[in-house]
């Protein structure tokens, strides 16, 4: 038995956090990493211990390998726990930490080495009698060798790279003609990606579900599996909602998806917690197809435990110290229903760009049946630099529809205020009807996407904002600003106009917070606010409401509009006051080019001091992974006021085009 008294987790944010509660359940001593961007994060705080890696870049902080071991080292740390990402799967990190004598809390390299090429995995599997999508895979193929092959496997065929994951690189192809050119694009992607552009072919799956098998092996043998997860609900191959089980499999197809996972993670000596990934037809759900193997926790492991019972954690420190599985196959039963949604700092009405800022407020939902894995607090900063991923919502139900409806009630409950989130498009994903009738496929979010459009802000929001107006006043407000007429006589109304979409919107208040009148359009009603408790008409709901700080003010305005963020039953949203156009000063700024995210200048494609025409490029802005070309909004001479490397946040102009025909401003 080896003795695990000290383990340092290598990795930040929820993940992180998760791991050390289980950690501290243990009675083990916990060790977080940090970079500068995270070194006053949630983690941080949770770990008995914590050591700084260095700046906020992930190739100088939490993927360089000797930073963590040299931080694992000072210490004294038993034992690394890589979470998920990072070096989770980085074979020359485990067998560093080996060569450190400190235990890796993951399998060997050789399984993560194997598994990591989906070629030599395929080669594996098959030879333990799992069965693979049909296709072609070996090393060193050519575009010929593909093109050749792609006949006998069947159109569409997958073109997909040998290393890596995340979609980058793949490709479906239904016509002949088109594979040479996709294949020449997929060698690029790969090569850009993962430094490796080996490629191979497989048959595409028609209406293809993705299926994932949890597995947990220990050193003395024993392999066990703790049943599937559906994973179809992806956008671009990147998993959204995650549930167990599966409403496609039947018992008898559970039980020969769970053996082959069995036999996947047998095929390369595994050891410790680990998911056999497959896909299967919703056409033919009792034919499945190994994919490949995840050598790490899986970020969707909380609908397992849930269901299971069984602390996926707490089992890889075990296995790690030498314990044998104390339960066998026929011991493991799923008992319900659970599904997890992701919590994403992105905005969907605007492509699922990648957002950030400062989080005015984090409330989480709790009550029996809930779990949140989450990473975040009031008051701390998203930035750029890492994956958006902020907490997962997990629900644990009698069955599948009652589990739904308890995550959509729990999604609700979730409020995170300063950035915009995918919250209201993940409830919007719950209450489809394909969904709720568990008719999925790997496509069905992408489809979705197309039609989804973020509702307006109802009445109670509109409402809580020009009735907390009249609670606060505004900030520098004179009676000669003032949009608020003094009477002699009756009470007269405070007004806020609001900008909701291309409409302003005027709430009329009147009287105090606690016994006003409201009047929005045509509509008019009683209300009042208590605490966090909003009433209109008789009808009370719980409503947050946050004015957030001013933003810098852009050209020579020295006043900007307030904003507010509210949150409800009905959804999230960022309300800001209409401004006022004083002068062409602001007109002008419809000449201006803003980032629409956080993130890092990377390509500044013309500096300025130029003529440019609408629509050119000018600048690449890029964030979490993620490149994003602005252009020119209309033609004039240039301005650029930023440059490569420098970092920039949402909203913030980086340059402006003047079109010397409206006049230069004074």
């Amino acid at each position: 038995m080896k003795q695990i008294d000290t383990v340092l987790v290598a990795n930040r944010g929820e993940i992180a956090c998760r791991v050390i509660r289980t950690l501290r359940q243990a009675g083990v001593r916990s060790v977080a990493v940090y970079s500068d961007a995270d070194s006053d994060s949630l983690h941080v705080a949770m770990a008995d211990e914590a050591v700084r890696l260095g700046p906020a870049a992930a190739t100088e902080s939490y993927l360089k390998i000797d930073a963590v071991i040299a931080a694992a080292r000072s210490v004294g740390a038993d034992a690394v726990h890589p979470g998920y990402g990072f070096l989770s799967e980085n074979a020359a990190f485990a067998r560093a930490l080996a060569e450190a004598s400190i235990v890796f809390l993951g399998p060997p390299a050789a399984a993560i080495e194997i598994m990591g090429d989906k070629i030599a995995a395929r080669e594996a599997v098959s030879a333990r009698d799992v069965p693979v999508v049909p296709g072609i895979s070996r090393p060193g193929l050519t575009d010929d060798d593909l093109i050749a092959a792609a006949s006998d496997i069947g159109f569409p065929v997958l073109i997909k790279p040998s290393a890596g994951g995340g979609g980058k690189g793949m490709h479906r192809v239904a016509d002949p003609v088109d594979l040479p050119a996709a294949l020449r694009t997929a060698r690029r992607e790969a090569k850009a990606a993962f430094g490796d552009d080996t490629l191979f072919l497989e048959r595409f799956v028609d209406t293809p579900r993705h299926i994932e098998v949890q597995v947990l092996a220990d050193t003395h043998g024993n392999v066990v599996h703790l049943g599937e997860r559906e994973c179809s609900l992806q956008r671009r191959h990147q998993k959204v909602i995650e549930e167990a089980p599966s409403a496609l499999l039947d018992t008898a197809t559970r039980a020969r998806i769970g053996a082959a996972a069995c036999d996947a993670a047998r095929s390369v000596g595994y050891t410790g917690a680990g998911t056999v990934e497959f896909i299967v037809s919703a056409h033919k759900p009792d034919e499945f197809f190994f994919m490949e193997m995840n050598t790490r926790l899986q970020v969707e492991h909380p609908v397992t435990e849930m269901v299971t019972g069984v602390d996926l954690v707490d089992w890889q420190l075990r296995v790690a110290r030498g314990d044998k599985l104390d339960f066998a196959q026929d011991d493991v039963t799923m008992t319900g229903h659970a599904i997890e949604a992701r919590v994403y700092a992105e905005d969907p009405a605007a492509g699922f760009l990648p957002t950030g800022g400062s989080l005015l407020l984090v409330d989480e939902p709790a009550g029996p049946g809930v779990r949140v894995d989450s990473g975040i607090v009031t008051g701390d900063v998203v930035g750029s630099d890492y994956d958006p991923m902020l907490a997962k919502v997990i629900v644990h139900g009698d069955d599948r529809a009652d589990a739904i409806a308890r995550l959509d009630a729990a999604l609700a409950r979730t409020h995170v205020l300063g950035v915009r989130t995918n919250i209201g498009f993940c409830r919007h994903v719950l209450n489809q009807p394909d969904v709720r009738a568990a008719e999925l496929d790997t496509e069905l979010l992408d489809r979705l996407v197309v039609d989804y459009r973020e509702p307006p802000p109802p009445f109670e929001a509109l409402a809580l904002v020009g009735l907390h107006r009249v609670r606060t006043g505004r900030s520098g407000e004179t009676p000669w600003t003032s949009q608020v007429g003094w009477r002699i006589g009756g009470p007269a109304p405070t007004r806020t106009r609001l900008q909701v979409g291309d409409d302003v919107v005027t709430v009329a208040v009147t009287g105090p917070e606690t016994d006003a009148r409201v009047t929005i359009g045509d509509r008019t009603a009683t209300a009042s606010v208590s605490g966090e408790r909003l009433t209109l008409d008789g009808m009370t709901s719980r409503w947050l409401i946050v004015q957030a700080p001013p933003k810098p003010a852009a050209g020579h305005r020295t006043d900007s509009p307030g904003h507010y963020w509210v949150s409800g039953p009905a959804g999230t949203w960022e309300i800001a006051e209409s401004k006022i156009l004083r002068s062409s000063i602001d007109a002008e700024e419809l000449g201006e080019i803003t980032s629409p995210m956080p993130g890092t200048v990377v390509a500044v494609l013309h500096p300025g001091g130029e003529s440019v025409e609408a629509g050119t490029p000018v600048l690449v802005v890029e964030a979490m992974k993620m490149e994003h070309t602005l252009t020119a909004p209309r033609a004039g001479d240039l301005s650029v006021v930023v440059a490569v490397g420098d970092k920039v946040t949402s909203g913030q102009r980086l340059a402006t085009i003047i079109d010397h025909s409206e006049g230069n401003p004074t």
